[in-house]
């Protein structure tokens, strides 16, 4: 069973989780299939694993409560803009769900940074 509630998480980190964690799936779907589009790709597969890694390292450390989460949200929500603008340039249809996800991902890690 899935863990429904983190006891320290209010509404906006508990969102900010959620949408780290499927920003993390989408673009794990993204770099891997774009390995199969040819080099031009490299930039958006490079973003994605960025976006990857730091969206579920930002999960992790919101709930776990660590005094560091808030100073990695503005990385976060830097890199999912970053592969946001790569990714909306693409008519892959991996690619337009990560554009579809990524901008939920940056506010909510916005609002995390500034909180």
């Amino acid at each position: 069973m899935a863990l429904q509630r983190i006891d320290h998480a209010d509404d906006h980190m508990q969102e900010c989780i959620d949408n780290c964690l499927e920003a993390a799936q989408v673009c794990e779907w993204c770099a891997d299939a774009c390995l199969d589009e040819g080099e031009e790709m490299a930039r958006c597969v490079r973003l994605c694993r960025d976006v990857a890694d730091v969206t579920t390292l930002h999960a992790r450390w919101m709930a776990r409560n660590s005094g560091y989460h808030r100073d990695l949200a503005e990385l976060c929500a830097d890199l999912c803009e970053e592969c946001l603008e790569e990714c909306e340039q693409h008519d892959h249809e991996h690619c337009q769900a990560c554009a579809e996800i990524l901008p939920d991902c940056a506010e909510s890690c916005r609002e995390m940074a500034s909180t």
